[in-house]
């Protein structure tokens, strides 16, 4: 059975982070996020102030500066996992790209969910709220690899009955 809380590393618009475990799940409705550190203490952060939560494999990466590791921030080839490929530029200036999922929380969710360009990184998904996007661009769509057949017409009998005769 899966934790209903995840290790996260939050940054913040004023360049610090923190630590800790989140709920796999953000609610639109809620005005923060709230958060348990890894001393145990609940920490509330105002969406506002955040500018991505990253869902990381280790929370002791022994990086200060960039715990969550991310360092490649645009694709250097085209993604082959399926998904829609974004580019968003963020409320601080700061570019970066992902895949996202081709559903409904693109237009009507709490912020946009994506897969960093690289998977190996200790980030394995990033949560960006909606209100640290500026802009958001679509740079591609991409589909599965196996691509539907047409509709076989039907194909002439080379001896037809009657000229068997």
């Amino acid at each position: 059975m899966a934790s209903s809380r995840k290790p996260v590393i939050v940054r913040k618009f004023t360049r610090d982070w923190v630590a800790g475990y989140a709920n796999g799940a953000f609610l639109p409705s809620a005005p923060a996020l709230e958060l348990l550190d890894t001393a145990g203490k609940v920490v509330t952060i105002n969406w506002d102030a955040i500018k991505w939560v990253c869902y990381v494999r280790d929370l002791a990466s022994g990086d200060a500066a960039n715990p969550e590791r991310l360092l490649h921030k645009h694709f250097t080839v085209r993604p082959r996992a399926t998904g829609i490929w974004l580019r968003l530029t963020l409320t601080d200036g700061e570019e970066l790209e992902g895949l996202a999922a081709n559903d409904r929380t693109l237009i009507d969710g709490p912020g946009l969910l994506l897969t960093p360009p690289d998977t190996r990184s200790n980030t394995q998904r990033i949560f960006i709220p909606r209100t640290a996007v500026q802009t958001l661009e679509v740079v591609s769509l991409i589909g599965s690899g196996h691509r539907r057949r047409p509709a076989a017409a039907e194909q002439p009998e080379l001896f037809p009955p009657e000229a068997a005769e």
